[in-house]
Order: C-alpha cells, then structure tokens, then sequence
C-alpha cells in the first residue's frame, strides 16, 4: 500500500511542466559543508546526557565528510560514464559558513559571529584538505557545487534561544552544534528546529534573512570563484518577495520539490506554494523540481528498498518525458560519525548508476544549473 502511494505521488509530480525524450539525470545533494554531528564522542555524550539522537538520522549520521568519505565518492563517480563521456556528477548544494562558536563565546552571547567552512574545515581531525578535494572533484567534473545558504542555522532563534540561558542551546553550543534537538519531548519542537535558517517571525526578522542570504552568496562567489546560478532554500522556507534579490545575485534557477513553505511574519501557518517542472515566475527564474529519491540515510521514510525505488521512480520519470532530478542528501556519503552509513550507500549507489546505465545506455549526467538552462531555453 505504501509502494502504491509513493508510486501515485511521483505520476502526479510528473504531470505538468516542461518535458523531454532525453534521459536526463541530476543528483542534487544539500548541506555540503554545514556542520550537524561534530563527532562520535559527541554523539555519544548526546546519548549519555539523554538526548535521543540516535533516533533521528541527521543526528545520528550527518556530519563534515572527511577527506576519505570525499576521495572514496570521488572514485566511485569517475568509474562511470554516460553517452557523452560526462561522468555522474553531483550538484552539491553548499553553505559557506558556520557559527563561530568561540567568538560568540567571547562575545558573552551578545552578537553573532561566523567563519568560513575553509576555517571549519581545519578544526576536524580529517579535513583540513577538504577544500582542496572539493576543488578536485570540481576539476574531475564529479562535484558542482551551488549554493544552499550562508550557515544551516536560524541565527536570530539560535541566538535568542542562547541569551535566554535556554538548556538544550546551550549544550548544542558547547558541543559546537548548530542548535540541538529537544531534551524534553513535551517541547513542541521536533528534532533540531534551529537549523530551519530561512523561517522568521517578523518583518525584521524577514529582512535580515534575506541580509544573510544575499550575503552568502557573495561569499560563495569569493570561495569558489563564479556565482550560483541555482539555489535551494533550506528546508524549503522561502519568501517569493525574495526573488528579486537573488536574481540581481544571478540566480536564475530553483532547486526543490512541489511545495515551497512562505513563512508568515505574524507566526500563522506557512504559506504553500505549488510548482513544477519549468515553471517560470514573474522576473524568469525557472524551478526545477526532484522527481526521484535516493535517501537510503532516512531510515523514517521507510523505503525498504533504496536502489529498487530510486531506479523504479527513475522509470517513471523517463516514461513521462521528464529529467530523473534526484535527490540524495549529504548524509548519505558520511561516513565521519559511522563508517558503516558511507559504506552500504555507496554498494547501492554503485548498483544504481550499473543497472541505470545498463536500462538506460542515453543516460545523460547534469548539474541542475545545466538542467536549469535547457528548461529556459539558454541551451540545447
């Protein structure tokens, strides 16, 4: 019955919108460079302390990808080719910065400070090359990145939450976390809700998101070197007042799924906002939207079968005349916090990319920013 349903979802998803006979594939992998779990030693003080990460997978997987996790991936991408020689490339939606937890610190939790993820990067025990293999990757044309956001935080909550003395802030903070999941399940919080970086709860607060957001992309342009022509809002929070801003950055496409969430000022409901394949807004900027999911690290969606709904839901995107726009998170290439995560993704990714390109042999691999131009009509 489950199967049944997810198999309806993606007919629908696949319904309107811009069509193709090419077979086109794009692997869009969010969070690159954000910080989740710093550690295994804090993930087990978690646990001691009483805070159930091990029930929540970002909390229990997500961390900094070492420099193994990137070289193993790496190998894993070059090894295949599509038609046109390219190889699979992932579209690596990135944050460029994290908290400054010292700073702050210093600060006496009265203003907010961040640092690049190049300075993050040389404060883990298996990074400090990271950038240099990012770079790699890019070289190799196996890893693109775009831009996700300036940090995987909501600054003002986090920071309220801080000065307020409140509890579970305050152990993130010191176990340099972005925030930390609820001790108390009676909170009304689920999960980590200080990484929703883009929700606000007022016309100020509306604005300053919009500040962090432009400012980051100017950072991403600093780090590496060209400007995103796509994004993805995190956690799909976005304004569309905000769209103007962004395009006068060059952004010009969005990534996403069917349902974008416009936060309310006065703290109501979200606002939904539809979309699909193609579609335009008022100034051109087009949206793409994932039709397929390979998120074998999210044990609560229940898929039993990771390379069999991933190649299934790939069918059908093919046989409606759509690109495969899939969507696989960074979690599922990490093999910092347990090695086993990394490991028995990449045996089902490997099967993937086999089998896909055995159905499929005109299977042709692109970065959703390449996507986004042929949708436009920018390219053939």
């Amino acid at each position: 019955m489950e199967l049944h349903k997810r198999k309806l979802a993606r007919i629908y998803t696949n319904l309107r919108g811009w069509r193709t006979k090419r077979k086109i594939v794009v692997i869009e992998s969010d969070d690159w460079g954000s910080i989740r779990m710093p550690s295994k030693d804090v993930y087990n003080k978690c646990l001691k302390e009483g805070y159930p990460v091990d029930k929540i997978s970002f909390e229990k997987y997500d961390s900094l990808l070492s420099e193994e996790d990137l070289e193993v991936l790496f190998d894993l991408l070059i090894s295949y080719k599509d038609m046109k020689g390219n190889h699979p490339i992932i579209t690596a939606n990135s944050m460029v910065a994290n908290p400054d937890f010292e700073k702050i610190k210093e600060n006496n939790f009265k203003e907010y400070y961040y640092e690049l993820i190049t300075d993050t990067f040389q404060k883990y025990p298996q990074h400090k090359n990271n950038f240099k293999l990012w770079r790699k990757g890019m070289e190799l044309k196996v890893f693109h990145p775009q831009y996700h956001g300036r940090e995987h935080l909501n600054v003002s909550q986090f920071m309220s939450a801080l000065q307020k003395g409140d509890k579970d802030a305050h152990f993130g903070f010191s176990n340099n976390m972005p925030g930390c999941i609820p001790l108390n399940p009676m909170s009304g919080r689920r999960g980590n809700s200080y990484v929703v970086a883009m929700q606000y709860n007022s016309l100020k607060d509306k604005e300053d998101k919009l500040k962090i957001f432009t400012e980051g992309l100017d950072l991403f342009d600093k780090l590496f070197g060209y400007k995103s022509e796509s994004i993805i809002p995190p956690n799909f929070r976005w304004s569309p007042d905000y769209n103007k801003a962004v395009y006068e950055k060059g952004v010009k496409y969005f990534q996403g799924i069917h349902t974008m969430f416009e936060p309310s000022p006065d703290g109501n409901k979200n606002i939904r906002h539809r979309y699909y394949q193609g579609k335009k807004n008022l100034i051109g900027q087009v949206f793409s939207v994932r039709n397929v999911t390979f998120e074998p690290s999210m044990f609560k969606l229940r898929i039993k079968d990771p390379v069999d709904q991933c190649l299934g839901e790939m069918n059908i995107a093919f046989a409606m005349h759509k690109p495969a726009v899939i969507t696989s998170h960074r979690i599922n290439f990490v093999g910092f916090i347990d090695i086993e995560n990394r490991n028995r993704n990449l045996v089902m990714l490997n099967q993937i990319l086999t089998k896909a390109l055995k159905r499929w042999p005109d299977i042709e691999f692109m970065t959703s920013d390449q996507l986004g131009k042929l949708m436009s009509g920018e390219q053939s």
